[in-house]
Order: structure tokens, then sequence, then C-alpha cells
């Protein structure tokens, strides 16, 4: 473990401990070097890792702080980082969202309220009015999931997909580009995801948002190309 590494686990555990919580303003920089028997570069260094992974935040002119430490500041650079990924990644991010969105739409038939049901439903009205503009139609698909997950009450799970889905969103546009009958598909599916959703029905919400994320993995491991370039 490098000098800067120990550094970093020495504010962690500040935090861990609760003598920084949330929202908490750090000491002077020289000041909290000399409580933690580090030197000032260290120290600086050490912030800037943290300030990276969201864990601090530098307020110009007033000091550096402790973030609210939530799920969607923690685990919001998960999709910067899946921007990132290449070429057969997109069918295991694919695989992830598999995994996890189905399970998030059960739940959420379980805890959607009446009013997260009609913003579901709008999603789904503005899909139908979009359906010959693919773009329009994948952004409105994108805000259909989202509020979905949303209806969960799981800070952690929607960032987590939120993250996922920003990638596989472009792959959804160029299948709508390349596939005529993509839109009838699509809205098709996401009509059986809402319905489930109404009747409070957890068993099939999820396999009907199943059925839609199979959709989307089988039309990628079907045109991917098996050099591994990039399908987006």
């Amino acid at each position: 473990m490098s000098l800067t590494d120990k550094a970093i686990d020495r504010i962690r555990d500040l935090i861990r401990s609760g003598e920084l919580p949330p929202g908490a303003k750090l000491p002077p920089e020289q000041q909290l070097a000399a409580e933690l028997g580090l030197s000032r570069n260290l120290m600086r260094e050490a912030v800037k890792a943290l300030v990276l992974a969201r864990v601090l935040e530098i307020r110009r002119g007033d000091g550096t702080y402790v973030t609210s430490l939530g799920p969607e500041v923690l685990l919001g650079g998960v999709a910067s980082a899946v921007e990132l990924l290449r070429g057969e990644t997109l069918l295991e991010l694919t695989e992830v969202r598999r995994l996890l969105e189905p399970v998030a739409t059960g739940l959420a038939a379980t805890r959607i309220s009446r009013r997260q049901l009609d913003e579901v439903g709008r999603h789904l009205d503005a899909m139908r009015a979009a359906r010959d503009d693919v773009e329009l139609l994948n952004r409105h698909d994108a805000a259909f999931h989202r509020a979905v997950v949303a209806a969960t009450g799981n800070a952690a799970l929607a960032t987590l997909l939120e993250g996922i889905s920003g990638r596989t969103l472009r792959a959804r546009v160029w299948r709508g580009l390349a596939d005529g009958d993509a839109a009838d598909r699509t809205l098709a599916e996401h009509q059986a995801i809402h319905d489930a959703l109404a009747d409070r029905d957890a068993a099939l919400a999820q396999a009907a948002a199943l059925v839609h994320v199979n959709t989307t993995e089988r039309w990628l491991r079907e045109h991917l190309a098996p050099a591994g370039r990039e399908a987006t």
C-alpha cells in the first residue's frame, strides 16, 4: 500500500467512525495533517483522491467538506466508468441489467404509488407519440425505466441501474435505427410492464421486465461483431 493510500485510509477512518460525519467540514489542511501524522503533500493527494471518489467536495473559498455520502453521490460515478468500457463488455452490462432490472420492477409493483404509476403511464404515452422519432422514443424509454425503478424507493438500486442504462440506451437507439419493427415490440413490452405494475402483480411485472431486457440482449448477441467492435 502506498503512502497516499494510507493517507486516504486515515481520512476514511475518521468518516467511518463518525468523527467526520456527512456534511462536516474538514479541519484546516495543516491541522489535519498534524493530527493524522501526515505530510501536507500526502494530505493534499489523499484529499484529491477522495474528491474524485465523491467522498469529499471542495467549496471554493470555504473549505473541504464530507459529501452527503448518499448512494446517488457515491455510486453516481458508475455511469462515467461505464462510458469507458468497450466491446464485449456491452454484453456484460446487459447481463447485469438482466439480473437487476426485472427484480427491481417486481419490487416496484409492490410499492408504486398512484402518482408514480401515472408518471410511468405518461412516459408510455410519450413513447407512442414518438414512435417515428427513434431518439425521442428512446429518451422516453429511459425515463419510463427510471420512473419504474424510482418507485422501489431504493436509491442505491436506482443509481446503479441508471449508470448501467446510460450505455445500453445508445445500443437501443442503434437497434431502433436498424430494425424497423423495434418500435412496435418496444411499446408492447412496455405496455406489459405498465399493466403488471397497475395490477400490483410483482411476479408478472418481473417477468415482463425480463422479457423486455432479454429482447435487447438477444439482439445484441446476434449483431455484435465477433471481433469486439463497438455496438454503439
